[in-house]
């Protein structure tokens, strides 16, 4: 079974003993969700199986202070030390990602809304308008990217320089995700992804064989799952949702 594209940069030990901890972590704190029977429908409008609620670290200090550190680490290895001159949280997920993140890199921290509110070029960013700084994008995860999009695009109409973006879990299988990105000059880097997962397992078995079996069938043609199951098909019906759901 071939694993789709993970980025940019070449994955290191450090990378993947860094995947495997997050991995760990996320299904201690029971934020792995599997539900094939009842499929979960994604704001972009895919199906899926399985559902990862990265909201629960925020009430574990120890999982959240070791995902930070770990968030903070890759970035200095793959962006630089001194590259990131402020941190942007996407609304609403992000914000408190950004901000412990933001903390430990002693930079500037701001956070983008999903709507405009107010007048001026501050309309959709709180904090103040990092204008001139390279900005790094953070929110909890993403699936294909889109919502990634439309936050880096607020930034830079801002008069930010926003070429990187951080999550904490990638799925890693949807189509486009990287390629959309890169048409953008935007990086994604995350820590661990639905294949880290399925490798904890491994060693701290979650789901039954029967689930692992079904996860895995997924994850080999997420795109032929999800229109089996009633949901999309295409990274472009994928765009045409969120657009429709942004306006």
């Amino acid at each position: 079974m071939a694993k789709p594209a993970q980025g940019t940069t070449s994955a290191t030990e450090w990378d993947r003993d860094a995947a495997l901890t997050t991995a760990r972590i996320l299904l201690e704190i029971d934020a792995i969700k599997f539900r094939p029977e009842e499929p979960f429908t994604f704001t972009s409008g895919w199906k899926s199986p399985v559902y990862i609620d990265c909201r629960r670290i925020i009430y574990f200090p120890r999982a959240r202070s070791k995902i930070c550190d770990l968030a903070v680490e890759k970035i200095d290895r793959h962006v630089g030390y001194e590259t990131i001159e402020a941190v942007a949280g996407g609304e609403t997920a992000g914000i408190p990602f950004a901000a412990w993140i933001a903390d430990r890199m002693g930079a500037p921290m701001a956070y983008v809304r999903k709507q405009p509110k107010g007048f001026g070029r501050q309309a959709l960013i709180e904090g103040d308008v990092p204008e001139g700084k390279r900005t790094l994008l953070v929110e909890d995860l993403t699936t294909d990217g889109q919502s990634k999009i439309r936050f880096a695009t607020a930034l830079r109409d801002a008069g930010a320089i926003c070429n990187h973006a951080f999550v904490v879990f990638f799925y890693g299988v949807f189509p486009g995700a990287f390629e959309t990105l890169a048409r953008m000059d935007i990086q994604l880097h995350h820590l661990c992804t639905w294949w880290d997962v399925l490798e904890a397992c491994k060693e701290r078995p979650a789901f039954s064989d029967v689930n692992l079996s079904d996860v895995r069938r997924f994850l080999e043609d997420p795109v032929a799952w999800s229109a089996a199951h009633g949901g999309i098909s295409s990274p472009e019906e994928a765009m045409a949702r969120k657009a429709a759901a942004d306006n």
